[in-house]
């Protein structure tokens, strides 16, 4: 049976945030970091002010801005390697972010299978559903699950913040990523370090021995 791999992106494949990552290369940090701490102290009520705010930004920005900015964020080492061992295997991998996606559909470059993220464009109006919230990623996870023929204990999830706490929650094959004491709290297994093929590997260890208590059970 094939397994399913779930990736957040800020904080576990990024070391950072994509925001203020992005914001860094197109020479705005200084403002987009304002507004990320105007978030974080609730200074806005709505989400999705708040994304149109950060928007604004990156008006000028043309298509290769963005591509030369994704290329240049500080990522996790050997992402792609994790892509291509994931898809060698005939698994499935996937992202799943509360950034645009317009630059996490670009992690499909690297390999990963699908990606889902908060739906906001430039120069358009955002809307509350544009945004992926927490319970959307249990949701699509689950979604994918089903359709794919698998069980919950055929997927691992690999997270680090309060966007995938109802995540871990769900699932038992989870990997806190350099992450919050709160997830850390939930997760399985946790990895701190700059090497997402590192802590990959732990996301095996734990298929292989649900694989392991399976294969007893069938025994028995």
């Amino acid at each position: 049976m094939t397994k399913l791999h779930v990736f957040d992106m800020d904080g576990t494949l990024l070391r950072g945030a994509a925001v203020e990552e992005i914001s860094r290369h197109l020479g705005c940090f200084d403002e987009a970091s304002a507004l990320e701490q105007a978030w974080r102290k609730g200074e806005f009520a709505d989400e999705a002010l708040w994304w149109e705010r950060v928007l604004v930004l990156w008006s000028a920005a043309t298509e290769s801005d963005f591509d030369e900015a994704f290329e240049r964020a500080p990522w996790m080492m050997r992402v792609p390697e994790v892509f291509a061992d994931i898809a060698a295997r005939g698994e499935h991998s996937v992202a799943i972010s509360q950034s645009p996606l317009f630059i996490v559909q670009r992690l499909k470059r690297w390999g990963v299978h699908a990606t889902f993220a908060t739906t906001v464009e430039r120069g358009v109006v955002c809307h509350v559903d544009q945004l992926l919230q927490p319970q959307h990623k249990v949701e699509i996870t689950l979604d994918l699950v089903s359709k794919l023929g698998l069980r919950p204990s055929d997927c691992v999830a690999y997270g680090d913040s309060t966007s995938d706490v109802e995540l871990f929650r769900e699932l038992r094959r989870t990997v806190a990523v350099n992450a919050t004491a709160a997830t850390k709290a939930l997760a399985a297994k946790t990895y701190e370090g700059h090497d997402m093929w590192d802590a990959y590997q732990i996301g095996r260890q734990l298929l292989a021995q649900e694989d392991e208590v399976n294969h007893r059970r069938e025994d028995a």
